[in-house]
């Protein structure tokens, strides 16, 4: 199988906490960068995190990058999304993908990446 699966979603309060689980199977994972993206309702899909292949290559957007921390562990063939502080803002369904052979993974266009995952809900309210 070709396949993505995210976990680690759910309802948290603001000031929270969640880690996300992106675990690959059916592909040579260790090629590809591994973005993260997250969609709120009545908004475009945006691109939060991303690691490429080589070491210390982790990338943030502006309004996560204090609070989360993308790692990945090749041999498990899984990518962590480490989510501190939450906001409400940050309600999403998060969802990871991979593209092959990208060293600099913030320049990869969304319509560029090979294999997309489902998607896990993140819901920060009290």
């Amino acid at each position: 199988q070709l396949q993505l699966v995210e976990s680690g979603g759910g309802l948290v309060q603001p000031g929270g906490s969640l880690r996300l689980s992106c675990a690959a199977s059916g592909f040579d994972f260790d090629y590809y960068a591994i973005g993260w993206f997250r969609q709120a309702p009545g908004k475009e899909r945006e691109r939060v995190s991303c690691i490429s292949t080589s070491p210390g290559t982790e990338n943030y957007e502006d309004s996560v990058k204090d609070r989360f921390t993308i790692s990945r562990d090749n041999a498990k063939n899984t990518v962590y999304l480490q989510m501190n502080s939450l906001k409400p803002e940050d309600t999403a369904v998060y969802t990871c993908a991979a593209k092959r052979g990208s060293p600099y993974c913030p320049a990869i266009l969304q319509s560029r990446y090979d294999y997309w995952g489902q998607g896990t809900q993140v819901t920060v309210s009290s």
